[in-house]
């Protein structure tokens, strides 16, 4: 009797164990159960904001309730469940796509097959050798070859600096691991070339020339500056190849250099004044001179990098009051107009705005708001005044805030509230431009039309048309800008005598202000541009005078 007791519990611990690992199958009319729930598939991992934010991959599975069993009956058969895969393999091939997408090296290491150790550090050093500056996935057809393997065809555009945009295709191919669908990957998953021990490597070729001359047929100034906008400067320039190896197959390469000893509109001496006036500025900086008739770029000095003198977009701050006081000015207000000047002014049920030297002026002139930069005055006059999209179309229709075909950037949108419109008066929320736009706009007033800047003789064929300013409105700037050097904000610069102008401090979010001071003297139109260097009066417009004084 003990004997059948021992023989019955054993074989009841061993079913038990059984049972959590396999299913049952009955006689006719029991219950099959399998007690661990099998894991639901997730969706795709939400796209990052920034290129540069991580993106892992989750997959959540869901808790199923127990499912009950029947007694057992005398006879079963016990066999394998086979699991659910978490996911498909499109979905595995969308996260890991958008994973390597935004430089989330982590997350793709955790769906890749037995990765090697230096996985992260392979794609790293792969962008890095061949200057990649950014990159675009696009996912293709997806073919499954039974059950356990899977591959995505797919495309990509690598951006390199120097060479531009590169396109590749490849594959990803993936399989089943433990009921997950992963990517086996391989060096080709990078780019087909590297299949086999293939590598691609950037040659640089340096190719003796004679140098790009300026206007006066001069060779550019020693450091100059002015090496992102043309090629030679030194005598040389260099030629840049992406190549294959071993096959030696170039991929992609720079355009061939322009014609040896070509002029351009750039002044030598201008272009001198430039670049010395940028010595010692400690940040990144750059000034851009324009001829007022012609709009020709008489010089760029920039340490921006990137060409972005002329294409970066940047809050210009108060020198942006030029083109609302433009506003005003053809709203019916003169520069003599009495307006008040309040250390705070809040718009309607809306935000405040206040000046930085907290200092309650009263009623003055619209020529002494605008010399002191009253941030109060400005926003008020237009909540007043130009609710009317009167802002947005001053800046757009006559001083080029648009999108259009030219050398310069600027841009502002349509506001949304009072709050903004508020802010865009005064060169903030939706307002940006390069500093030679806001050259552009000196160079307008100035002359009394708007042109786009050129580096050629003559506009291209595509070039806007210029644009007239109301003569009453340009005299109008060109006291207010003459205010500005002598009573007002630039007062102490240093700035020489005729010089017009207009100061400009632009609050960024998280950082430093940019500091900005646009003006003309003569035959020039200028703008002075440091990121994150601080007030303009005080750091801008002495570089100005630095520049002026050496002409």
């Amino acid at each position: 009797m003990r004997d059948r007791r021992l023989v019955a519990l054993i074989f009841s611990a061993t079913a038990i164990l059984v049972f959590g690992v396999y299913g049952v199958v009955a006689a006719p009319g029991a219950v099959v159960a399998s007690p661990s729930p099998r894991p639901t598939p997730a969706g795709d991992a939400d796209d990052a904001e920034t290129p540069e934010a991580d993106a892992p991959v989750t997959r959540a599975g869901n808790t199923p309730s127990p499912v009950p069993v029947s007694p057992a009956p005398n006879l079963v058969t016990l066999i394998p469940v086979t699991p659910t895969p978490q996911g498909g393999p499109g979905a595995t091939a969308a996260n890991y796509l958008t994973a390597w997408q935004n430089g989330d090296f982590t997350g793709m290491t955790g769906m890749v097959v037995d990765p090697p150790v230096d996985f992260g550090v392979r794609h790293r050093g792969f962008d890095a050798d061949l200057r990649v500056a950014s990159l675009s996935l696009t996912p293709g057809e997806l073919r499954v070859h039974g059950e356990e393997q899977a591959e995505m065809l797919f495309s990509g555009v690598r951006r390199i600096n120097g060479l531009g945009d590169w396109p590749f295709d490849s594959v990803l191919r993936l399989e089943l691991r433990f009921g997950v669908w992963k990517v086996r990957w391989s060096p080709e998953t990078m780019h087909p070339s590297l299949k086999d021990g293939g590598s691609l490597r950037l040659r640089e070729t340096e190719v003796r020339r004679p140098a790009t001359l300026t206007r006066e047929g001069e060779p550019f100034p020693r450091d100059s500056r002015a090496g992102h906008y043309f090629d030679g400067l030194s005598n040389t320039a260099v030629e840049l190849k992406l190549e294959e190896s071993p096959s030696g197959k170039v991929l992609l390469a720079s355009e061939p250099s322009p014609e040896s000893g070509a002029r351009t509109t750039i002044s030598q001496p201008v272009q001198a004044a430039a670049a010395r006036a940028l010595d010692g500025v400690e940040q990144s900086a750059a000034i851009v001179a324009v001829d007022v008739q012609t709009a020709q770029v008489r010089a760029v000095a920039d340490t921006l990098g990137g060409k972005q003198a002329f294409g970066g977009l940047y809050p210009p701050g108060s020198t942006f009051k030029v083109v609302t006081a433009a506003a005003l000015l053809r709203a019916g207000l003169t520069p003599e107009s009495p307006v008040p000047c309040p250390a705070a002014y809040t718009i309607p049920n809306g935000r405040s705005f206040s000046d930085s030297d907290g200092v309650d002026h009263g009623s003055v002139a619209l020529t002494t708001a605008f010399a002191l930069s009253c941030n109060t005055t400005f926003a008020q006059q237009t909540y007043e005044r130009l609710r009317d999209d009167r802002l947005r179309a001053e800046a757009a229709d006559r001083f080029g805030f648009r999108e259009k075909p030219g050398l310069s950037a600027c841009r502002i949108q349509p506001y949304g509230s009072p709050d903004q419109l508020g802010s865009d008066a005064i060169g903030q929320n939706s307002v940006q431009a390069s500093p030679l736009c806001m050259a552009e706009v000196a160079a307008a007033v100035a002359s009394g039309v708007w042109k786009p800047a050129i580096l050629t003789e003559a506009p291209p064929a595509d070039s806007p048309a210029p644009v007239p300013l109301d003569e009453g409105v340009a005299a109008g700037l060109r006291t207010m800008m003459g205010a500005v050097v002598t009573q007002g904000t630039a007062a102490q610069a240093g700035l020489p005598p005729d010089t017009a102008g207009k100061t400009g401090t632009a609050e960024v979010e998280g950082a430093g202000d940019h500091a900005w001071f646009i003006g003309y003297r003569g035959s020039l139109a200028f703008a002075v541009f440091v990121r994150h260097g601080g007030a303009g009066g005080k750091v801008a417009a002495p570089i100005a005078a630095r520049f002026l004084n050496a002409l």
